[in-house]
């Protein structure tokens, strides 16, 4: 197991590096209709690379080069230099942008603004670009998220949670609440609901002796009948019984059947075996995650971000962390470049200044 960190700024560190390695190891197969399961983890079998324990192996041949990401080349072990840009990283950096211009007391409507004027409209994808689209013809939140907008459920709301858990520690609630204030300018339903469930999950990372506790803690904030809370419940049921991560996972496939793989439902259930059955072991949690399959580097991005939280920068691998070079892409105006140990400083001290 990894060991539980301590120092707020190291914790803070673990989860900005958790974060970006978690995305970086699912990026080339972040394509969840192609990128099951199966084919996951035949193509590490093939690169003798069961167990996995560093970030993919590269193809090992120039077909299964053509079935990955085009951005591979930059994230598979052996030719990373720091981060590859990905909106995954790219809502962290914009969150916290929002809190240092705006304070904790921001709007939706701010949200909307900051948007408009630091992030480029073709960097967006889902139901936050239908959002965008919405803010630049001049509608206003709540219209934002469900005019001619399908994707109201879908993921986007929760992989822009995460600095929301980083600034509120151990306040779960709290964290909650201010994810809910942006995710309703995208999302509605179970779509905001993700994003209220990552941050708290997240928040109370920081003071949780295990994953399993912060995912008790976390399901406190969303309502106990919704389809987001009664799926993370079932993972926590199949788990308590001593059943496989294979058949575990098996069993929530069958019953999220028709979702689509980008959908909040589906990819919560993986994210919270991949946290469960990870044992507390930073390496052993994203992996797992991401073999999951579906919206694979927004999963490993979240489990990252929750067990570097859990365990601190200093206890991540290595072979995570050394290859980010503490340098991050991104293509918020302004961030391209940052140092990953500054963002995470700039972290400290709003969580610090809110107390």
């Amino acid at each position: 197991m990894t060991p539980v960190g301590t120092d707020l700024a190291d914790r803070v560190l673990g989860g900005w590096l958790g974060r970006i390695a978690g995305n970086m190891l699912g990026k080339p197969v972040e394509q969840g209709d192609h990128w099951t399961r199966d084919r996951i983890d035949r193509y590490l079998r093939q690169a003798e690379a069961l167990p996995l324990t560093d970030y993919l192996p590269e193809p090992l041949s120039e077909r299964d080069g053509l079935e990955l990401r085009p951005e591979w080349r930059q994230c598979v072990r052996g030719h990373i230099h720091g981060s590859c840009r990905d909106d995954d990283v790219d809502y962290a950096i914009l969150g916290l942008d929002l809190l240092e211009t705006y304070g904790f007391g921001f709007s939706t409507e701010q949200v909307g603004d900051l948007w408009l004027l630091r992030l480029p409209y073709l960097q967006t994808f889902t139901a936050e670009r239908a959002a965008y689209r919405n803010l630049a013809n001049g509608l206003k939140p709540p219209l934002t998220a469900t005019y001619d907008n399908p994707y109201q459920e879908w993921i986007g709301a929760l992989i822009r949670a995460d600095v929301y858990g980083w600034t509120c520690p151990g306040v779960p609630r709290h964290a909650a609440s201010l994810a809910r204030r942006d995710a309703v300018l995208s999302h509605t339903g179970n779509g905001v609901y993700g994003a209220m469930w990552a941050a708290a999950l997240i928040a109370a990372a920081f003071t949780a002796p295990t994953a399993r506790s912060a995912l008790d803690t976390a399901l406190t904030v969303i309502p106990a009948s919704s389809r987001l809370a009664r799926t993370v419940r079932r993972v926590l049921s199949l788990h308590e019984t001593g059943l496989s991560w294979e058949d575990t996972l098996a069993t929530l496939s069958e019953e999220t059947a028709g979702l689509g793989w980008i959908h909040t439902i589906p990819n919560a259930a993986v994210l919270t075996a991949g946290l469960l059955y990870g044992d507390d072991d930073f390496t052993r949690t994203i992996t797992l995650t991401v073999r999951g399959g579906l919206d694979t580097d927004s999963n490993g991005a979240t489990a990252g971000s929750v067990a570097g939280v859990l365990c601190g920068a200093e206890a991540i691998p290595p072979q995570w962390k050394a290859p980010l070079e503490d340098t991050v892409r991104s293509a918020v105006f302004g961030f391209d470049g940052a140092r990953i140990s500054e963002l995470a400083e700039r972290t400290v001290r709003l969580a610090e200044a809110a107390g």
